[in-house]
């Protein structure tokens, strides 16, 4: 069996990467699309995966319109040549509709509540439609569920072993505290209307946490002249490691957060919209505090963050949490392989026995 996986951004090769290493151990063939977009390529390159780009991303939702014929018509024409048996995505409306067009099955996953748009144009013409068991909504009979976070499909134990190198590579002491700031751009889809931490906020929140430890900061976005003396250029590949080590994540990121969370890091996640996994990891797990993004929010955050900074038992707390967590959560590999390999029957398993 053939299986064509899309890529739509940085964060999709982390999910995808192990299943389409054990896919192609037992002995499937995967094809991989992707789009010119952020860092996407590199990351494909950095871990030898061979792809074919179906064009460029573009920024806005009128562009974003345009462009979606564009690129539909470039994966149907690839999809023509590479002749897939399935179609596996992050819910991608290319992968969907495509898939669609040559009557063949699509399997979707999604953890972001507020991507209505996407969902939209990409739910109709998905087959299933998988999601973590604390997302909010029901998406009908194609919509399984499963106990994990999209961030355990290469994050969890089996996947994932800290490289204590990372440290030394940037000047950090393992027994002193440092502390990772993280600013998007606000550019996807979802995004398009919103601003996010205020540079009054972020310059407040750098003042604070530097009493504390080393402020490391990472950004999608230009920083300001003042801020770039913390700015860190770390490989795509090697930023969990990182994180991993980290006392801290305070920034705009839901996946770094949640990323953080199954490390065992506590992480301050400010955004307008919540995540049904990022409220489960701040009710459940006590790791990732989550903020909005008005004034007296932004300012709480940094309050919230700083009380934490000031427990030196922050990072033994982390890990305690991360085992009870992992404790009830899946390998979200295994899950997304047995499902593909097995489709259609496993559709039909997971509504009766929910992994």
């Amino acid at each position: 069996m053939k299986v064509l996986v899309h890529i739509g951004h940085p964060a999709h090769v982390h999910f995808f990467k192990n299943m389409i290493w054990k896919l192609e151990e037992d002995g499937y063939e995967v094809e991989i699309t992707t789009m010119e977009k952020d860092i996407t390529t590199r990351l494909l390159n950095s871990y030898n995966f061979r792809y074919y780009s179906i064009g460029k991303n573009v920024n806005g939702l009128v562009k974003k319109s345009i462009n979606l014929i564009r690129l539909n018509y470039n994966l149907y024409l690839f999809s023509r040549r590479a002749k897939p048996d399935i179609f596996v995505s992050m819910c991608s409306p290319y992968a969907a509709q495509v898939s669609f067009l040559l009557r063949k099955p699509h399997i979707g996953f999604g953890d972001t509540e507020h991507s209505r748009l996407i969902y939209r144009l990409s739910l109709p013409f998905t087959d299933a439609f998988c999601t973590p068991s604390c997302f909010n909504g029901d998406y009908g009979l194609k919509h399984i569920k499963y106990k994990g976070y999209h961030e355990l499909a290469y994050l969890y134990p089996n996947h994932f072993k800290p490289d204590p190198t990372i440290l030394e590579e940037h000047g950090l002491d393992r027994g002193k505290k440092f502390i990772i700031m993280r600013f998007v751009s606000w550019k996807a889809s979802h995004d398009s209307i919103v601003d996010g931490l205020t540079l009054e906020n972020k310059k407040k929140a750098v003042k604070e946490f530097e009493k504390y430890g080393q402020v490391l900061i990472t950004s999608e976005s230009p920083l300001p002249s003042e801020f770039e003396k913390y700015r860190i250029s770390v490989p795509p590949e090697k930023i969990h490691d990182l994180m991993y080590y980290a006392t801290l994540l305070y920034g705009e990121s839901a996946t770094m957060a949640s990323e953080c969370a199954v490390l065992g890091t506590h992480a301050i996640f400010c955004d307008f919209a919540g995540r049904g996994y990022t409220d489960e990891q701040e009710d459940r797990y006590d790791l990732v505090y989550n903020f909005k993004l008005d004034e007296e929010s932004q300012s709480s955050s940094i309050e919230k963050a700083v009380s934490l900074l000031e427990n030196d038992n922050l990072k033994r707390d982390g890990e305690q949490k991360r085992d009870k967590l992992l404790s009830e959560k899946i390998d979200v590999t295994k899950f997304m392989t047995d499902f593909v390999e097995g489709y259609p029957d496993t559709f039909y398993k997971y509504h009766i026995d929910e992994p």
